[in-house]
């Protein structure tokens, strides 16, 4: 689909783009507040920038997408593929992830507050200095995530797997790691103040 067709209906008020070819596409600074593009092809797209605020992306394929600074808020990314996509302080306050496949992306600094991420592929992703603010990961593959220095306070965390993840200086206050795993788990200046612990290895 050709962006400026895409931009050109969005303005004349059509929001349902229901997988669209948008490989490759430039929508730097787009406003697409409620954009609907479920299963939508956005591989290497250029969404840095971006409002999608309450947007539809429901198994879009973001495979090395750029959506570093976008505003996600509310936005539905359940099923969505985000491999070595870059998330670096994009705004996800609220927005729907569960069963996302985000692995080797770039979530550094990222807003993930109140976020649902319950059974989650984030292994090896970079979630440095993220904020996961009562965010739910229950189940999620954390295998390997750097989170240093990352809060996640209130965050549940129950039967994640953190299997060799850095969560050095993380804020773990009131956080659930019931059933977690951390074997190999780097917790060093860790802030763990009423966590619930009881993790299995």
């Amino acid at each position: 689909m050709n962006v400026d067709y895409l931009l050109a209906q969005y303005a004349a008020g059509d929001r349902q783009f229901e997988s669209a070819d948008l490989t490759g596409a430039s929508l730097y600074r787009a406003h697409l507040e409620g954009i609907g593009l479920p299963g939508a092809n956005l591989v290497g797209a250029n969404l840095s920038g971006a409002s999608l605020s309450s947007a539809n992306l429901n198994k879009a394929n973001l495979i090395g997408a750029n959506l570093s600074g976008a505003d996600l808020r509310a936005a539905d990314l359940s099923g969505a593929t985000l491999i070595g996509a870059n998330l670096s302080g994009a705004k996800l306050g609220e927005a729907n992830l569960a069963d996302i496949t985000i692995s080797g992306a770039n979530l550094g600094g990222a807003n993930l507050s109140k976020v649902n991420l319950s059974g989650a592929v984030l292994a090896s992703a970079n979630l440095s200095g993220a904020i996961l603010n009562a965010t739910r990961l229950q189940a999620a593959n954390m295998s390997g995530a750097n989170l240093s220095h990352a809060s996640l306070v209130e965050a549940d965390l129950s039967q994640a797997n953190l299997q060799g993840a850095n969560l050095a200086g993380a804020n773990l206050h009131q956080t659930i790691l019931t059933n977690a795993v951390l074997d190999n788990a780097n917790l060093s200046g860790t802030s763990l103040q009423g966590a619930a612990l009881a993790a299995k290895s």
